[in-house]
């Protein structure tokens, strides 16, 4: 008799696995995945933060899929999302807005391409015996791989029909979702 863990950890991966060989072939528009860093002083001279490029991910709702390289075989519960726009000047219309403008900046800083999105400020979700009854985005209930909006989010659904329905909208979006 096989462990129920193993295989719901194992059906998570192969419908991980599954969905990024189906964005691949399709060529399904990937985008940036990075890390927020504020470098230390040097010789007392404050530097500003940047977001330092980790590679390329599939966005697919409250997950990030791994579609580069560096990031193959990984998953990532969304974070924080910002478009590489030039920064622009300081205006303290709000805290927020001047929190947005100083990732823009930082993304800027990273070298990301204009109009790229980065996605950063994410949460590792690691593909191993953890999932079982964890309280992340991506999660293993009697032993079948499930996944909901956010770690506090009260429902969830499972894992294949998510993805199937997910990655259905990325591959195939309906007219004028694009345009």
């Amino acid at each position: 008799m096989t462990d129920g863990r193993v295989d719901g950890v194992q059906c998570a991966r192969s419908l991980l696995d599954d969905a990024t060989a189906r964005l691949a072939a399709a060529r399904a528009r990937d985008e940036a995945l990075g890390e927020y860093v504020e470098p230390k002083p040097v010789l007392g001279i404050r530097r500003d933060p940047t977001i330092r490029s980790l590679g390329r991910v599939w966005r697919v709702g409250a997950l990030l899929l791994g579609s580069s390289p560096e990031t193959a075989g990984q998953v990532w519960a969304t974070g924080s999302i910002t478009r590489v726009t030039e920064a622009g000047r300081s205006q303290f219309v709000s805290v927020s807005a001047e929190v947005r403008r100083a990732y823009r900046a930082a993304a800027a800083k990273g070298h990301f391409a204009p109009g790229d999105t980065v996605n950063h400020s994410v949460t590792p979700i690691p593909l191993d015996a953890t999932l079982v009854g964890a309280d992340t985005a991506l999660f293993v209930r009697d032993d079948e791989p499930r996944v909901r909006w956010s770690a506090t989010a009260g429902t969830d659904v499972p894992l294949a029909d998510y993805l199937a329905d997910r990655v259905g909208l990325l591959v195939d979006p309906p007219p004028g979702a694009t345009d």
